[in-house]
């Protein structure tokens, strides 16, 4: 017989075993010593299935095995008048489980097994709430999954997830399931779902607009409707069967050992309209889930959160979530809630603990994923805080104001964050959380820098005639001697009223004599180069055309060999652009070759002045890279170039950060290094 029951003797120390783990870690559960004086129905009496599980809770907790349990707040009984059900139910913001950003009432199997041999999964339910509030056009919103086979294995993925996701407006909801790719090869950030309909539209139909609903689905099924699922997997072969009544039975048969997107050509239409965009645009392993463990999950696993949608527009909702406040998000319908009636699971005899799983997930969302774990380089560098404070080791440090690693919804970033105004270096008037190379190296050594980033914030508040008004610096090459200058810096900029923002990059002369005329050329990358600015304070030019968005991802190569600055810029869906300086041999040594936006922008505030012949050649240069904000509190009359006049709120950093004044850039990959031969 396939089902693998476990002994009476098993099961009577795994139920001690449960009563001392709930006595110990759930204040607000009911154990079984309780029921001896109290009249109380159990989830496990009403589906008697609950010693092959373990039970993760909205709050991040693993209840352990859930055999007569009840949490008032996650996990427990009702009757609709006719039948007892089992209630999962969670908020859309708390404490989540593993590298997971949703929060989770679920049920996690006890035991994995091979696609190859056997699993079984039945269950009726009903949905009976999803999140109330959640940006339309992201895929995720108002949705919730309620079974899962997910992997134990490799990358951990999810070769099924079968989805609800009804939008405030409409009385009927969709049913759908996802199959997500086993990425092949070891960067698991280009996984991506391939979504199927079951009753109404699939994962990729979204909304058009921030607060627009699509169309209702005509053969939805309504919150608070019963219907069924059945999941059996045998030989390498996932079948699925979906019945609710009144609704057309639909099946589905999925290969899990075999693949057919082993090829970019492979990936369906869909998937490149809804995650290539994001970045997530991999390839699958030829075989599958093949030769990793999978096992059963079942429940409440919320997939609407509280995170930026510009921060990933599948997976992030910008939904209210209270501050993670339970009770609030209970009381005005931001969590998801499912009733299950009955549920039965069968796995080969060949199953084995899946307690690896567990010890590998269990608390990792409460853990510190330091900087070095996601770039590796950090030992290479030191860096200054948005406080003013310097920290030269930067091997497992962290600083959770403004350095500090996050996750997108499938990708793990290190965050810059730097306020407006606070402490900053002796010749800056803006702060800055950005790394500084150790190494210095001339122009003739050279060196690379390379980094992959995402500005996601930049100040909402300046004087739009001011060129350094919301903008950030992400990468530099600076000077360590004469005038210490900046032969290469990167900005990102966006006026608040715009949607798109410009990259462009800035040479800076090392000025022949006295520095005070020193000055910026701008090269635009995508959208305006410095220079564009508004007409007023707060009137604003027109939005580039060809910019980039809040949160949309872009990669910089800056390579200087043998005294020439060779500059590399990609984006998905954007011209990549090349620039090429001379750094040692300067094209500005008489007034005659100032350029014209030099003369328009600098020289009248008396910044005109001529380059070295020499530009930087022999002078020690090194590497930064981060969050270096440009927009500072001090007054625009004093200089129209660099004094922004934005708020400050008298240096309250935590006030700054509350109300938007402040710059944030995610990298998720950097590396540095010699210099490399131009193709």
């Amino acid at each position: 017989m396939r089902q693998n029951f476990i002994s009476l003797l098993s099961a009577g120390l795994i139920l001690t075993a449960c009563c001392f783990l709930i006595g110990c870690e759930n204040t607000n559960s009911t154990n079984s010593s309780t029921k001896e004086t109290k009249d109380i129905t159990y989830p496990s009496d009403v589906i008697p299935f609950f010693q092959h599980w373990k039970l993760i809770m909205g709050d991040g907790s693993n209840a352990g095995i859930p055999l007569d349990l009840e949490n008032k707040d996650f996990f427990y009984t009702t009757n609709d008048g006719k039948d007892d059900w089992v209630v999962f139910k969670t908020p859309n913001a708390g404490n989540t489980h593993g590298t997971s950003s949703n929060t989770r009432t679920e049920l996690a199997q006890l035991k994995k097994w091979s696609p190859t041999t056997y699993g079984k999964l039945n269950a009726t339910l009903k949905v009976m709430n999803v999140s109330a509030t959640g940006d339309e056009r992201v895929a995720s919103t108002h949705s919730v999954v309620v079974g899962q086979i997910h992997g134990a294995d490799g990358h951990e993925n999810e070769p099924l997830k079968i989805y609800y996701k009804k939008f405030p407006g409409h009385e009927k909801g969709s049913v759908f399931w996802n199959y997500e790719i086993n990425t092949a090869g070891d960067d698991n950030s280009g996984r991506w779902d391939y979504s199927y309909p079951v009753w109404g539209y699939d994962f990729s139909v979204v909304g058009p607009g921030e607060n627009t609903e699509p169309p209702e689905p005509e053969d939805g099924i309504a919150l608070g409707e019963e219907w069924s699922y059945e999941v059996d997997v045998k030989d390498g072969i996932m079948n699925l069967t979906f019945t609710s009544e009144g609704h057309e039975t639909k099946t589905f048969t999925k290969n899990l050992i075999k693949s057919e997107y082993t090829k970019p050509s492979d990936m369906p239409e869909q998937v490149r309209r809804l995650f290539v965009p994001i970045g997530q645009d991999g390839v699958e392993r030829e075989n599958a889930y093949a030769g990793e463990g999978i096992f059963f999950k079942l429940g409440c696993y919320n997939q609407t959160n509280g995170k930026d949608p510009a921060v990933n527009r599948v997976w992030c909702n910008g939904a209210e979530t209270h501050g993670g406040d339970l009770k609030k998000q209970y009381a005005d319908k931001n969590y998801a809630e499912v009733w299950f009636k009955s549920a039965s699971i069968e796995v080969s005899k060949d199953a084995i603990s899946n307690e690896g799983y567990f010890a590998a997930n269990d608390g990792l969302s409460k853990k510190t994923v330091y900087p070095h774990e996601v770039i590796p380089f950090m030992d290479k560098f030191k860096i200054l805080l948005g406080d003013g404070t310097h920290v030269e080791d930067l091997v497992e440090y962290e600083n959770k104001d403004f350095f500090y690693t996050v996750i997108d919804g499938t990708r793990r970033w290190v965050a810059y964050k730097t306020p407006n105004s606070g402490v900053t270096s002796k010749n800056s008037s803006n702060t800055r959380t950005e790394l500084h190379e150790k190494r210095e190296w001339t122009p003739e050594e050279g060196g690379n820098l390379t980094g992959t980033c995402k500005v996601m914030h930049v100040s909402t508040s300046g004087d739009a005639r001011v060129a350094a008004s919301y903008s950030t610096v992400v990468g530099q090459i600076h000077s360590g001697e004469g005038h210490e200058n900046e032969p290469f810096k990167l900005f990102y900029k966006k006026f608040p009223g715009h949607e798109k923002g410009s990259v462009f990059w800035n040479y800076e002369i090392n000025t022949e004599g006295e520095n005070s005329k020193r000055w910026d050329y701008s090269s635009a990358i995508w959208g305006y180069d410095m220079s564009v600015i508004g007409s007023s304070k707060d009137e604003y030019p027109p939005e580039p055309e060809d910019g980039i968005l809040l949160g949309e991802e872009f990669s910089y190569e800056v390579n200087v060999y043998k005294g020439i600055m060779y500059l590399t810029f990609k984006s998905d869906g954007h011209e990549t652009k090349t620039f090429t300086k001379n750094l040692v041999k300067s094209e500005y040594t008489d007034r005659a070759s100032i350029p014209k936006q030099v003369m328009n922008l600098f020289a009248p505030i008396g910044q005109d002045g001529t380059e070295q012949a020499k530009a930087y050649s022999g002078e020690l240069n090194y590497f930064k890279q981060g969050a270096y904000n440009q927009t500072n509190g001090k007054d625009p009359e004093s200089n129209m170039v660099w004094c922004a006049g934005a708020e400050t709120y008298g240096g309250d950093i935590a006030k700054q950060y509350a109300n938007g004044d402040y710059t944030e850039v995610w990298f998720i990959n950097s590396t540095v290094g010699p210099a490399v031969a131009p193709k």
